[in-house]
């Protein structure tokens, strides 16, 4: 279950790519995007279902609810930015916001590799030591998107828009890296 939750964040950070590319059809993909949110939300509450069900669990109920509600925060963030940009019509995003949403990209796909060894909980360390490295990477971008907005090229308007957008896809980065805290603190664990 947690593996298709994961795939889940792939697909959707895969629209996200397509979202912020010039002359997409923004409306159509956002529409895509809450779809995939929705399948989201479904896969943690059948997760949470499951939970209460089960007697035995394979680890620790509460680290299974902090990574279903993890991996739930990572889509939250980006079906935000993908709406935001939607809404707000932004046509035209600085190169740096591509370099965001290709570390998503990247964490997203880590996270699906990573939980299927959840069952076995071997190889897990270069998962979360790799996306560790990716939400510092996204941070480094962050700033300097921030420093870019801030610096008299855009108008007031625009700034606002596009902070609101940047600060979601940095709040899905710190997401991933909670999954991956969490995976790791389980691996602990069940050391």
């Amino acid at each position: 279950m947690f593996a298709d939750s994961a795939n889940n964040l792939v697909t959707a950070s895969r629209l996200l790519v397509e979202i912020i590319a010039e002359g997409s059809d923004r409306k159509a993909l956002a529409e895509k995007m809450r779809a995939c949110e929705h399948a989201g939300d479904e896969r943690t509450h059948a997760i949470m279902n499951r939970l209460n069900e089960s007697f035995i669990t394979p680890f620790d109920r509460e680290d299974i609810y902090r990574l279903a509600a993890n991996l739930d925060d990572v889509m939250d963030y980006m079906e935000a930015a993908a709406d935001l940009i939607e809404l707000y019509q932004i046509d035209h995003l600085p190169k740096e916001v591509v370099q965001q949403v290709e570390v998503l990209e990247r964490a997203a796909e880590l996270t699906a590799e990573a939980m299927p060894r959840l069952r076995s909980m071997r190889n897990l360390n270069e998962y979360w030591i790799e996306v560790n490295r990716l939400e510092n990477q996204a941070d480094q971008v962050y700033r300097r998107l921030l420093a870019k907005l801030f610096s008299g090229e855009y108008d007031a308007l625009t700034v606002m828009k596009m902070k609101e957008v940047i600060d979601q896809l940095e709040g899905a980065a710190d997401a991933f890296e909670h999954v991956a805290n969490t995976i790791e603190s389980i691996a602990v664990k069940e050391s």
